[in-house]
């Protein structure tokens, strides 16, 4: 019936009022909100009282450090993330149809990958690209692609989300490696049981790390190295290794960058690990993130030949 209350309801959630709401629930502060939108404070309590009235519900209390969400704030600061996130990737394919490439891309990968493989690649796609934005986010958590936490990820197993397009870009092992430096002074180990005699550097039990090399770890402490490092990041156990504190376990993509480590026990690693890219459907025609999938795949390309033109020497 006109007038009544669930009418009411639906004219009082009109975009303004949301959007504003929402601002006021990231920010935690009428004030910090009131900056963040250009309005003032007194005009942003009076859109938040003027929803709240509408919807019959409040959706902040005060609190010493600021406002905080009730229980029904919630479910719609739940509800106006989602929307904003869909608006982003609205805006991004808007954005992506235009001819130039430009604007923001954000990449998710591991903390190792991305600083160890990813990040050193970048200035030639910058190079090609200068008005691309890259906001590189290294987490070991998988954020979710649908609800756009991240446009692209690479990670080292296949995405389960659903709206997902995946592509198997390459397989990487976990092996164990050490400088020249180190070797000459400490000797080469030819078996296994020779760690007995050397430092093993590896990630601890807790860190972040796929199965295979867990896996490998737990084999290779079993033979009781004489010392042992455990870093919980691959970057800590490389730049360990390259101040020739000992053997390391690192995956192989570290000897394209630091032609002084040695791959020893070569028989001695894990099983494959596959590196897949994936991104949301929705973004399928976007010319960034083509931009950014075919850089990858060429830099793999130009890795492979190298290695091989490497193991011709």
């Amino acid at each position: 019936m006109p007038g009544s209350r669930k009418d009411k309801n639906v004219s009082a959630m009109d975009w303004d009022r949301l959007r504003i709401f929402h601002a006021v629930a990231a920010a935690g502060s009428l004030t910090h909100a009131g900056e963040v939108l250009n309005l003032s404070q007194s005009a942003v309590s009076r859109q938040i009282r003027a929803l709240e009235e509408a919807l019959g519900v409040a959706l902040f209390r005060r609190h010493a450090r600021g406002l905080i969400l009730t229980e029904s704030g919630e479910l719609l600061f739940d509800a106006s993330k989602a929307m904003a996130k869909r608006l982003d990737a609205a805006t991004a394919r808007i954005r992506d149809s235009e001819e130039e490439v430009m604007g923001q891309i954000r990449v998710t990968t591991t903390t190792a990958f991305g600083t160890i493989w990813l990040a050193p690649r970048l200035p030639r796609l910058f190079a090609k690209y200068p008005d691309l934005k890259i906001d590189l986010i290294l987490d070991e958590r998988v954020l979710d692609l649908p609800m756009r936490e991240a446009d692209v990820a690479i990670r080292m197993k296949e995405p389960s989300q659903a709206d997902l397009i995946r592509k198997r870009l390459m397989s990487i092992r976990i092996a164990l490696f050490a400088t020249g430096t180190y070797l000459r002074e400490n000797g080469r180990p030819r078996l296994p049981e020779d760690l007995t005699e050397h430092r093993l550097i590896c990630q601890n039990a807790t860190s972040a790390q796929v199965k295979a090399g867990a896996a490998l770890v737990q084999h290779l402490r079993s033979f009781n190295p004489r010392s042992l490092l455990t870093v919980n990041s691959y970057f800590g156990i490389l730049q360990s290794a390259l101040n020739h504190l000992g053997v390391a376990v690192l995956p192989d993509y570290v000897t394209e960058y630091f032609p002084d480590l040695e791959q020893v026990l070569p028989e001695t690693e894990s099983s494959d690990v596959p590196v897949y890219m994936a991104y949301p459907e929705e973004l399928r025609q976007s010319k960034r993130v083509a931009v950014f999938r075919d850089f990858v795949q060429n830099e793999i390309t130009m890795q492979r030949k190298h290695l091989r033109e490497l193991a011709k020497t």
